[in-house]
């Protein structure tokens, strides 16, 4: 099973490295008051799909910890677990 998944993994970075060689060429980005970033388009790219994945994460944190802090909460709330007498002998 671990051939496969690096085969997979190896697959889709020669396909990535691909397509990052063969976008090379320069593109602007405009933003407002004639602002201009240059660079080459994989480098935007990924740039933007860091950003993307970034933010994601972000949107993220805010439901995690709030989970986080109703779990603590749940299992200070929680009475300890008392075993049960054993039943009376016959």
């Amino acid at each position: 099973m671990r051939i496969v998944t690096w085969t997979i993994r190896i697959v889709v970075f020669l396909l990535l490295a691909a397509f990052a060689a063969k976008n090379v060429e320069p593109v602007s980005l405009r933003f407002y008051f004639d602002l201009a970033l240059t660079a080459p388009l994989i480098v935007m790219l990924l740039g933007f799909f860091a950003a993307g994945a970034l933010f994601g994460v972000l949107a993220l944190v805010g439901t995690l910890l709030r989970q986080r802090r109703e779990i603590s909460l749940l299992k200070k709330q929680a009475a300890p677990v008392q075993p049960m007498p054993p039943p009376p002998p016959f």
